[in-house]
């Protein structure tokens, strides 16, 4: 049996994420994973919440609730969420948890040993109101160079220019509002990735088939201006893990923890070992190639902005430990979704969020969506008008009218038992080899994890099952030859399970009914399709199943234009 590990990129604790970044990890990551079962993998699939850094602090104060308190409850908020969109992992898991925290630390002091981490002072820019040192992105003031009252301490909004907080014009801390800023010294722990450079560049040529974006996002901070460079992994913060060496202390930075960047693709490993505390299962085998992960192959998925940290600074993690942990084999990057003509925006309020899209229509409308739609080669603009028509022509007119059709004219002229009688002939012979190339088709999109394509090949199958359909004419065919109709309809009924088995890692819950229409359990992915076609026989019952699919009306669709153009309420 294939062992396959998957992994998301865990999304920010603080708020409902929008589609944007569902499409960009989670949902692709769970489309492989549901496909990878279908064909008999063994999958561990895995998770979280990020939850530490000042945006978490910041969050939970605008909250009025302890940071810890609010983390647990917004972990809640988004199992719930994903849940709602039937992300099946078979952990989600926090970063917050105390097998992250043990983790995290033992990869310190192991980096640590190998002389990969060094002790380093800075200057960072002080508030004394806040009792706190500010990162550059909390500073806010007049911009230098343009003249605007808002610019961060990193980067101007408004000219795009680069900034250090001092360079601007009356800051203020974005915390409090405060002024009685100051610059002072602090101390913080380095990981000195440029020691890993070669090896990293080495690691990465030996891997074989990863997508352009991935590969060419790696190589350009690899190689570009003075390329790899070290990375502080410590913060001046009260809430995340505290630096440790193991289960040593750490002279010198007591009252620091970790940076979110450190310990948050560790929490991949953690999150699996959270899955064996809950379960009594082997989080090991999963990823200790000395423990039998040697055989495993290991996917991520994420958005392109992720994908530094874990073609670099994870990997420089793993191989600087010197222990036998296993490295990604495919990462799966993608680009962005837009919104309607420009971007979500999660401070605007501008776009669809999770929460509201399952308010509007179920999830398997927007997984079909998404993912027939995933920005893999390119960005990938999400509009109203294209959401209706695909919505409409894939889903209601193609799959959902076929369901309908075929157990409404059984259920009128044979009752809802599969029909005997007739015998198949050149048309039915034309579309099973029709469907055997498109199922190989199908899979190997899969395979490859080429996700529009995959869409594409699976709606072929439904138009093949839908064009027969219509050639065949069983409603004519019954007036004078009622046997051979009853064997076409025979077929189709049992293409409606086949359908259910194939469509079910894009579209769980329309696939889950039409099974229970079917009345059957067998979802045993298809080795042969003319056998796969007669798994329903004759006398079988059946039910007519509610509508899979509403159509999107003009008045829904602009209703829901203007209601996500603007703030959230």
């Amino acid at each position: 049996m294939p062992r396959t590990l998957i992994t998301s990129a865990i999304p920010y604790i603080n708020g409902i994420k929008h589609l944007g970044n569902l499409v960009g990890s989670q949902l692709p990551a769970d489309l492989y994973a549901r496909y990878c079962r279908a064909r008999g993998h063994e999958v561990m699939f895995i998770c979280a919440t990020d939850e530490h850094g000042t945006p978490a602090e910041l969050a939970a104060a605008k909250a009025g609730k302890p940071v810890a308190e609010y983390c647990a409850e917004m972990w809640q908020v988004q199992k719930d969420l994903a849940d709602g969109f039937r992300l099946s992992f078979d952990h989600f898991g926090r970063s917050s948890s105390p097998q992250n925290h043990r983790l995290t630390q033992h990869f310190a002091g192991r980096l640590d040993a190998a002389g990969l981490i060094d002790e380093r002072t800075s200057e960072q820019v002080y508030s004394v109101a806040d009792g706190r040192f500010l990162p550059d992105r909390y500073i806010e003031g007049t911009c230098p160079n343009c003249g605007f009252e808002d610019a961060r301490g990193d980067q101007c909004d408004n000219c795009g220019k680069l900034l250090d907080p001092t360079d601007l014009i009356e800051p203020r801390s974005t915390v409090s509002g405060a002024t009685d800023l100051e610059v002072r010294e602090t101390k913080h722990l380095f990981l000195r990735q440029s020691q890993l450079k070669d090896r990293l560049d080495q690691w990465i040529d030996s891997q074989e088939g990863w997508p352009v974006l991935t590969t060419s996002i790696a190589k350009k901070w690899l190689h570009d201006g003075d390329g790899l460079q070290d990375r502080g992994i410590t913060r001046d913060l009260d809430w995340g893990i505290p630096v440790r060496k193991g289960d040593a202390p750490w002279p010198g930075m007591e009252g620091k923890v970790f940076y979110v960047w450190f310990d948050a693709p560790i929490e991949y490993i953690a999150g699996t070992a959270e899955w064996a505390d809950a379960t009594g299962g082997d989080w090991e085998r999963w990823w200790r190639t000395d423990k039998g992960a040697d055989d495993v192959r290991y996917v991520q998925f994420m958005g392109k902005d992720n994908v530094p940290f874990h073609t670099l600074s994870f990997p420089a993690t793993l191989l600087g430990s010197g222990e036998p942990w296993k490295t990604v084999d495919y990462l799966k990057s993608l680009n962005y979704l837009n919104y309607d003509g420009g971007q979500f925006s999660t401070s605007r309020g501008r776009g669809v969020f999770m929460d509201q899209a399952l308010d509007v229509l179920p999830s398997d409308y927007w997984r079909w969506w998404l993912l027939s739609r995933a920005p893999e080669s390119s960005d990938t603009e999400f509009t109203w008008e294209a959401f209706q028509t695909d919505v409409n022509k894939d889903l209601a007119d193609v799959l959902g009218n076929f369901v309908s059709r075929v157990t409404k004219f059984c259920r009128s002229k044979f009752g809802e038992t599969v029909p005997e009688g007739g015998t198949p002939g050149a048309p039915e012979a034309a579309l099973i080899a029709r469907l055997s190339e498109g199922l190989a088709t199908y899979e190997r999109h899969m395979d490859a994890i080429e996700i529009r394509k995959a869409a594409g090949a699976l709606r072929a199958l439904w138009v093949a099952g839908n064009e027969y359909l219509q050639d065949a004419a069983p409603w004519s065919t019954f007036k004078t030859e009622p046997e051979h109709a009853a064997m076409q309809i025979r077929l189709a009924l049992n293409l409606i399970r086949l359908y259910a088995v194939l469509s079910r890692p894009f579209i769980p819950d329309a696939a889950a009914a039409m099974l229970r229409a079917m009345g059957t359990e067998d979802d045993g992915w298809p080795d042969d399709v003319s056998a796969a076609l007669a798994v329903l026989a004759p006398g079988h019952a059946f039910e007519v199943p509610e509508v899979l699919f509403s159509k999107i009306t003009d008045a829904q669709r602009e209703e829901w234009a203007t209601r996500f153009a603007g703030k959230r309420e």
